[in-house]
């Protein structure tokens, strides 16, 4: 059963049946909105939504993982690919970056996940926009945080998974940010560690 983010909420990552997650995928999916008036058809301009993680210990960056650098040095988390067009926006993934918990190093603490518009576009003209978290394992999806309300950045912090406990927890973070790289967010990623 898929839970239904709102911006801050927290989810656990373990199994509806007992025992820990293993490997998850973030996966993000988008689409051009439409475009209105006399020259929509004519204008339509692809979007390059960028999806990348950066691996935390503590307040520090230890490692990021995005379409130019695509497996962690570790190889805990894979980016599955560059998307530059988007088109899914209802249901696929354009966009996925694996992480396999147990092979994350002791000393990341966290791993925070960022879209950002390579292109330069607004989220006002991206449509069905989402960020959502699958058991690998098994393919269900346990988690979606879908962007709405549009606005004037080009940028959003979506989520976080960190360590709890013996375990780790998922937090949608949902927050707005200007930038066409995960380098352009890392003053805006640092107030959500």
């Amino acid at each position: 059963m898929t839970v239904n983010l709102s911006k801050g909420q927290q989810i656990s990552l373990t199994k509806s049946g007992g025992g820990e997650l293993t490997v998850v995928r973030m996966g993000l999916g988008w689409k051009s909105a439409p475009r209105k008036g006399f020259f929509a058809r004519m204008t339509a301009r692809e979007i390059d939504l960028d999806a990348s993680a950066v691996l935390f210990a503590g307040q520090e960056a230890q490692d990021v993982v995005f379409f130019q650098h695509l497996n962690s040095d570790d190889g805990s988390v894979r980016h599955t690919g560059d998307n530059r067009v988007g088109g899914a926006g209802q249901g696929g993934d354009d966009e996925s970056i694996v992480v396999d918990l147990h092979r994350v190093p002791v000393h990341v603490d966290q791993i925070v996940f960022t879209v950002n518009s390579f292109t330069g576009q607004t989220f006002e003209e991206v449509d069905n926009a989402f960020c959502r978290l699958v058991d690998e394992t098994t393919g269900q999806e346990l988690a979606r945080y879908t962007l709405t309300g549009g606005g004037r950045h080009t940028a959003q912090i979506m989520a976080k998974v960190r360590r709890s406990g013996g375990g780790w927890q998922m937090t949608a973070i949902g927050a707005p940010a200007d930038g066409r790289t995960f380098q352009d967010l890392m003053p805006a990623v640092a107030s959500h560690l």
